[in-house]
Formats: C-alpha cells, sequence, structure tokens
C-alpha cells in the first residue's frame, strides 16, 4: 500500500482540494490513486474542495470524509483558517471498499444495519471505519443543537455484522458554533449520510484511546429526571443548581459546549481507583433554552444510571496521548507488523485553545508516528467511535489513534 499525505489552509477551495492532492501523491510517490480520505473546515467551499481533489486523482477516485473543525498531519496542525488535510491511497491490492446509508437523521439505528448490508461482510474483513453527520439539527445562541446518536448507529451496525470486526469511526462537526456539516461521499457531497469503508486481506488494525478526564471528586449521582439526551435531575435534585454550585456561578450557562464539566460512567470498579480506560464520558453540549436541564452529546445515559462529574485534566490528556502512542507502535513492532498509515481522530474540545492547555495535545501522537515514520492524516472531531471495554463505543472528549499495518514485506511512503 502506498499512501501520501497533504495539507493547505487557504479560503480557495479549488486551490486548496488541488494543492493537498497534489501533496499528497508527491510525498507517497502515489501514481494511480485508489482512494482519498479528506477533511476540511466547514466554512470552506466542500463541492470546490472536492473539485479540487478530483482534477487531480481522477473524478473515479472515490473520496471521503467530510467536515472537520481543524486537521493533522505529521507536520501540520490547524484549527484557524481553512485547514484541510487529505490521505491519498494506492492499493497494491484490493484491500477496501465503501458504502453510503443516507437518511441518517430520519433513524440512525437502520442507517446502521443498511450500511452493513451494502458493505456485504465477508470472511475476510479486518476492520469497518465510518464518519456520520453528528448535527441533525444547528445549534443556535439559544440553544444547543439536537444531534444524531452514535450509540444508535452503532446498534444498527451490531446487529448484522461479525462482532469480532471492530468499528472505528467519527461524528462529524465543522465548526465550533455546530453549524450544519458536509460529507465527501465518493464523488459527491451530502449531509445527514453514514460512510462506512471496510478494510480486509492483509490490513491489521491496531488502536488505542486517549483519555482526558478525571473524576471530580468520589462522589456518585443518580439520574432521576431525563429524556433522550437531556439531563434535567440527579439525585432528585435539579442538574443546573448542581452544576451552579460547582462551578461557583452561572457562566458556564452561557458555554456551548460546557468547556470544563462532562458526566462520566465508571464501568470499572466503584470504589476501586480511577481508571482512565474503565470511563466512559459525555460531553455537556449545554443548558438547555428552558434552562431545565442540561444536553449531552448522546442520548445512551439511562434513568437511574450512576454518573459522576468529570473533569478535563490537562496533564492527564497530554500523559494518555504520549504513553498510549508509544504503547501502541510499540504493539505493532512486537507483533513484527510495519505501520503503514495512522488516522488520528481527535475530540475538537481537546484543543490547546478550548482547553487553555500549555500545548497541543496531539503534539505527542505527531511525534511519536514521525519517530517510526508513519505518515499520518488527523481531525478534529464531534464523537470519536473506537473498541473500549469489549465493545465499540461513540466516546467524547478522546483522541482515538488508528495504525493500518501490514507485513514487512510492505512498501510504503508518505
Amino acid at each position: 500500500m502506498l499512501v501520501g499525505i497533504g495539507c493547505s489552509n487557504t479560503e480557495d477551495a479549488f486551490l486548496s482540494g488541488r494543492r493537498a492532492a497534489g501533496q499528497a501523491m508527491e510525498r507517497g510517490a502515489v501514481s494511480n490513486a485508489h482512494c482519498v480520505l479528506a477533511f476540511c473546515h466547514g466554512q470552506l467551499n466542500h463541492e470546490e474542495f472536492l473539485h479540487g481533489i478530483h482534477s487531480l486523482v481522477g473524478n473515479g477516485v472515490p473520496v471521503l470524509g467530510g467536515s472537520a473543525i481543524g486537521v493533522i498531519t505529521n507536520h501540520f496542525l490547524s484549527y484557524e483558517g481553512h485547514p484541510a488535510a487529505v490521505a491519498v491511497f494506492q492499493w497494491e491490492f484490493s484491500c477496501c471498499r465503501f458504502e453510503v446509508s443516507e437518511g441518517l437523521h430520519l433513524d440512525e439505528r437502520r442507517a446502521g444495519s443498511q450500511l452493513v448490508r451494502c458493505l456485504e461482510p465477508q470472511s475476510t474483513d479486518r476492520l469497518m471505519l465510518i464518519f456520520y453527520d453528528s448535527i441533525r439539527i444547528p445549534g443556535t445562541l439559544s440553544g444547543p443543537p439536537s444531534l444524531n446518536a452514535s450509540s444508535l448507529v452503532l446498534q444498527g451496525i451490531e446487529q448484522l455484522l461479525d462482532p469480532r470486526i471492530p468499528v472505528v469511526g467519527a461524528g462529524l462537526v465543522g465548526d465550533y458554533g455546530f453549524g450544519p456539516v458536509r460529507q465527501f461521499c465518493g464523488s459527491r457531497v451530502s449531509s445527514q449520510a453514514l460512510v462506512g469503508m471496510m478494510f480486509s486481506g492483509e490490513i491489521i488494525p491496531y488502536c488505542r484511546v486517549m483519555h482526558g478526564c478525571t473524576p471530580l471528586d468520589g462522589r456518585y449521582h443518580v439520574i432521576t429526571a431525563m429524556e433522550g439526551s437531556s439531563v434535567f435531575e440527579l439525585d432528585g435534585r435539579p442538574v443546573v443548581e448542581r452544576i451552579d454550585e460547582i462551578y461557583g456561578n452561572r457562566q458556564w450557562r452561557l458555554q456551548h459546549p460546557v468547556n470544563l464539566l462532562a458526566l462520566g460512567v465508571n464501568h470499572g470498579e466503584k470504589w476501586g481507583p480511577a481508571r482512565e480506560f474503565d470511563y466512559v464520558s459525555r460531553l455537556i453540549t449545554g443548558i438547555l433554552p428552558d434552562g431545565s436541564g442540561i444536553s449531552l452529546f448522546e442520548p445512551d445515559l439511562l434513568l437511574g444510571a450512576e454518573v459522576q462529574f468529570m473533569i478535563r485534566d490537562n496533564a492527564t490528556m497530554i500523559e494518555s496521548a504520549r504513553k498510549n502512542s508509544q504503547e501502541l507502535m510499540e504493539a505493532v513492532r512486537r507483533d513484527g507488523k510495519r505501520p503503514l498509515f495512522a488516522l488520528y481522530i481527535d475530540c475538537a474540545g481537546r484543543t490547546a485553545a478550548c482547553c487553555n492547555a500549555p500545548a497541543e495535545e496531539a503534539r505527542e501522537v505527531q511525534e511519536c508516528l514521525n519517530r517510526y515514520g508513519v505518515p499520518l492524516l488527523g481531525f478534529y472531531s464531534g464523537v470519536e467511535i473506537a473498541p473500549l471495554l469489549r465493545r465499540s463505543r461513540g466516546l467524547d472528549w478522546t483522541g482515538v489513534l488508528l495504525v493500518l499495518a501490514g507485513d514487512e514485506g510492505n512498501g510504503n511512503t508518505g
């Protein structure tokens, strides 16, 4: 497999797509492109960006991906201006196929099962990579957005997919205002879609989840009133009042999403030491317009569930990115495999600007992969999907690093 990475940051969308694709083909020594992964800021003209890519790789080459708040490559990281990045692939053997399931906003579960049905799973399949439109209804100044649920998408996928096949992917967002998302669906731009890529044959996936939240304290709270992704009460008290007490003021009510706080579920030992890989956290997208509760990024928490308040911990986030990147690459080497390509799906809430962090945690991923000479494409997402605690889950405030590897004989440049 040959793969090259290219990037750009210019308002001219056609030029941006052409420039990024040209860099990728040159750096990867790609002469016959078979597939492109592409991500660009939500404010960039996606149709023109796609045309720019196709002007170099050819109109028949599928382009998959879509809106992102920012992008990451081996030597580039930006979420300001009009950042864009692509990975151009040339297969040495047929190892990937893709399908698109439309109407995601009408029924996420149905879209998931329909995607698997269209992909026609085979015994040689190794990985399913998915990208979906996170935004059902865009957010406004007065309230949070309505979101498509990764949990329902995954339920639909799990109905038909062999459980041995991991599902990795992202819910796409294009800006911090939760505006409309645009998706690259092969030869066209669309929205409210679920795009799936199935990798098979000799490709071996390796995946790690980088965390960044720790429990605020040792207290557990019971959800006593909720509907869908909206939580109204914890322990019989209005959740908004509880958060007011945590902050000591009401300034958090102006934040969409809430910058510091999340809700988390501990899947490990209840009174044991807090371990990052035991927690699944849910981003608080903001207070409801009538002030009666909060909205979460996912509707998968249940009435009666025990949750903890989680706070973002910059030191934990950066150390987790460093540690897990290195351990993943050591696992690839230990298995005698050659890393061919890395995809980093990074929550947009983990940027240094959003976290007031001293450094970008994604720099740890860049530095690790550069030491091993692995081509890297990354982007800032709304939801990250990866195997965690025995099944694939939608995650918040995480980074998901996926490395595609092959036998030592496989060539790669980038």
